[in-house]
C-alpha cells in the first residue's frame, strides 16, 4: 500500500483495526444477540457489517491497563471489534463492570435499566418521587402523578397491604411477579386467603435459612373499568427511546399497537386470563384465536376511533395523558440510571385507558417483544429499529439540531419540546402554536420525511 493510499480507520495502526478511530467512512461493524427483525435490519442496512462469530457470546474486558500505564485493551474477543451491540440484559449484567467502551461505540441497554423495568422498583421510584413533588410544589402538583394504581409489594408490605385490603371489601386486585414478563404468573383475587404464601413470607427467621421464600410480587388494585371496543379490553404498546439520562433526551414513536383480549370483559370470570390479560405470550393460546387477524389495531386506527367517537379535544387530552407518564417515569430514575454515553435504551411502555380516557401505566419494559406476529406487525417494527438506528446516526449524516428523525418525535431535551409545523391529522387546522412535538398516532410517512431529512441535513453540512 503506498504512502498516498487513504487508509480506513479500522485498518489504522500496525497493520491491525484501531478500534478507537472515528468510524468516518468505514463500514459500521455490529453485532446482535437476537434473531428476530432486529437482526434482520441489521442486516439490510448500507455500509453495515456483521461482525463473525457467536453474537451472544462475546466478550469485551478492560484489562489492569491503566495501573499497568499500558494501553487498554479494546472491545473485543476472537471474532472481532464492533461499534454497536444490540445485547441482551444477560450479557450486559454480565460483561458491563469489566468492560472497556471506546468513544464512538453504542450498546443496548443502561448498566441498571431495572430500576424503571422491575415492576416494584419502577412503583418504589415512583412514589418516592411524588413525595418529593408534593413536598417541594405542593398536593396539586402531586395529582400529576395519579396515572398508576395503589400497588404494594409482598411479601415485604403484606402487612400494609391488609390494612388497605379491608378500608375497600369485595374490590378485585390483581398480582404479578416483579420480574416476569408475558403475562406468566399474573393472577386476580378478592380474598386475602388466596395470597398466604406471601403472609408466611412477610417476616423470615434468621433462624432458618433454610425456608423458602415467596417470589417477590407487586399487587395492584384492579383497573374494574377499562374502556372497552367491542366489548373487550385492550392495553397500548408505546415505543419510548431514551439515548441520555443526564441530561434527559426522550424520543417518542409515532406508531404502535393496541392489544385486544380475545374474549369480551366481565368482572364474572376474574379467573379468566383470556379476558383480563392482553398480552400476546396469553392471548395467542386462546382456543379461538385467529393468528391471521391476530388481536391488534395500530395506534393510528385506535386514535381515529377514538376521535371519531370523543371528538379530537379528548384524545389529545388523553394521548397528553401518556405523555406525562412518560416522563414523570423517567424522572423517577433519572437520578439513579447510572448514565453512559455509550448506552441507548428503547422501552416498551404499556398503558391502559379506563372508561373516562384517562390512561394508566401498567409497566414498562426494557425488551419489548422485536418477534414480528404478521406482515403489519413486522413492517412496525423493521421501521421502528431502523429510526431508531437514524437516530443514533453512527454514520454522522444528521445535525443533531433535529426534532423528528422517520417516526420518532424528540419528546424532551432537559425540558419539554415544541412542534415545529403541524400535523393536520392530529392538530385541527394545522395549528402549532405551544404544541407539544408528540405525535403518537398520527400519520407516520417515516419515508418521505427521512429522504427530505438526509436533504436537507447534507445542505447544512456542506453550507
Amino acid at each position: 500500500m503506498s504512502k498516498g493510499t487513504k487508509v480506513p480507520g479500522y485498518m489504522q495502526g500496525k497493520g491491525s483495526r484501531n478500534p478507537r478511530g472515528i468510524i468516518g467512512d468505514r463500514e459500521i461493524r455490529y453485532k446482535c444477540s437476537l434473531q428476530n427483525t432486529i437482526l434482520d435490519v441489521l442486516r439490510g442496512r448500507p455500509g453495515w457489517q456483521e461482525v463473525p462469530g457467536q453474537n451472544n457470546v462475546q466478550q469485551n474486558v478492560q484489562t489492569n491497563a491503566k495501573q499497568q500505564g499500558t494501553t487498554p485493551q479494546s472491545s473485543k474477543s476472537g471474532d472481532g471489534d464492533w461499534d454497536f451491540y444490540w445485547c441482551d440484559r444477560e450479557w450486559l449484567a454480565q460483561n458491563y463492570d469489566t468492560m472497556f467502551l471506546y468513544e464512538h461505540q453504542k450498546i443496548l441497554h443502561f448498566r441498571n435499566h431495572y430500576e424503571l423495568t422491575r415492576k416494584n422498583l419502577m412503583v418504589k421510584n415512583l412514589k418516592r418521587l411524588k413525595k418529593q413533588t408534593e413536598r417541594e410544589q405542593g398536593k396539586a402538583e402531586g395529582l400529576s402523578f395519579e396515572f398508576f394504581p395503589t400497588t404494594y409489594e409482598l411479601p415485604s408490605e403484606y402487612h400494609i397491604f391488609v390494612e388497605e385490603f379491608k378500608k375497600n371489601p369485595g374490590i378485585i386486585w390483581i398480582m404479578k411477579p416483579a420480574a416476569r414478563a408475558q403475562g406468566r404468573g399474573i393472577f386476580l383475587f378478592r380474598r386475602l386467603k388466596d395470597i398466604t404464601d406471601w403472609k408466611k413470607g412477610e417476616y423470615q427467621p434468621l433462624s432458618d435459612p433454610n425456608r423458602e421464600v415467596p417470589e417477590t410480587y407487586v399487587v395492584q388494585r384492579y383497573i374494574e373499568n377499562p374502556y372497552l371496543i367491542g366489548g373487550r379490553k385492550f392495553d397500548v404498546r408505546v415505543y419510548v427511546l431514551v439515548v441520555s439520562y443526564n441530561p434527559l433526551k426522550v424520543w417518542l414513536y409515532r406508531s404502535g399497537f393496541a392489544r385486544f383480549s380475545n374474549t369480551r370483559f366481565s368482572l364474572d370470570s376474574i379467573e379468566d386470563t383470556y379476558v383480563h390479560l392482553t398480552n400476546v405470550a396469553v392471548q395467542k393460546n386462546a382456543p379461538d384465536y385467529d393468528p391471521d387477524k391476530g388481536c391488534k389495531w395500530s395506534t393510528q386506527q385506535l386514535r381515529k376511533y377514538l376521535a371519531a367517537k370523543h371528538g379530537v379535544e379528548a384524545v389529545k387530552k388523553a394521548f397528553k395523558g401518556i405523555d406525562n407518564i412518560i416522563i414523570k417515569s423517567l424522572q423517577s430514575v433519572q437520578k439513579i440510571i447510572i448514565n453512559d454515553k455509550h448506552c441507548f435504551e428503547m422501552y416498551g411502555y404499556d398503558v391502559l385507558f379506563d372508561s373516562d380516557l384517562k390512561p394508566w401505566l401498567i409497566e414498562i419494559n426494557a425488551s419489548p417483544s422485536l418477534t414480528a406476529s404478521g406482515k403489519e406487525d413486522y413492517d412496525l417494527k423493521f421501521g421502528l429499529l431502523n429510526d431508531l438506528l437514524n437516530v443514533l446516526d453512527l454514520e454522522n449524516r444528521l445535525t443533531g439540531k433535529e426534532k423528528r428523525i422517520g417516526g420518532w418525535d424528540l419528546l424532551w431535551e432537559d425540558g419539554p419540546i415544541l412542534a415545529d409545523d403541524g400535523n393536520m391529522e392530529c392538530t385541527p387546522n394545522g395549528t402549532t402554536a405551544s404544541i407539544p412535538n408528540s405525535f403518537l398516532g398520527c400519520h407516520n410517512d417515516r419515508k418521505r420525511q427521512l429522504r427530505e431529512l438526509y436533504t436537507a441535513a447534507q445542505s447544512i453540512k456542506k453550507s
